[in-house]
């Protein structure tokens, strides 16, 4: 009898540690981000928004891209619960033709791991 209550009273003890882990969240307010149709030379630089919606500082780690013609550029601070932040992406729109690029986000949320995407279309100044 001792022993079956100490494994329920172990059992509730691990339980309740666990209930009070805090974790950290990050929703994207969009997970792509359509360029369009742009001219080539045109600003490339454009934004993915995110909220840390858990209740844990929201670190990001590494951000990384696809190919080198996109530069990511993440937070350096910590995102805390409730508060947003912003993952800057500049493409090079000196390279005429599709964008489809995919950046890379990993930190210390429930998904450490998340890839979001770029689309779009550079065309040539005057079909140079």
């Amino acid at each position: 009898m001792k022993k079956l209550v100490l494994l329920l009273f172990v059992g509730l003890m691990a339980l309740s540690v666990h209930a009070q882990e805090k974790t950290a969240k990050i929703q994207f307010k969009t997970e792509t981000v359509d360029y369009g149709v742009i001219q080539k030379g045109s600003d490339g630089i454009r934004v993915f928004e995110f909220t840390n919606t858990g209740d844990a500082p929201l670190i990001i780690s590494k951000v990384s891209s696809s190919c080198g013609c996109t530069i990511p550029k993440k937070p350096e601070e910590p995102i805390m619960p409730g508060s947003t932040g912003e993952i800057q992406v500049k493409y090079d729109t000196n390279r005429v033709g599709p964008i489809r690029k995919a950046i890379t986000v990993i930190s210390n949320a429930d998904t450490p791991t998340k890839v979001l995407k770029i689309k779009g279309e550079v065309k040539p100044i005057d079909g140079k």
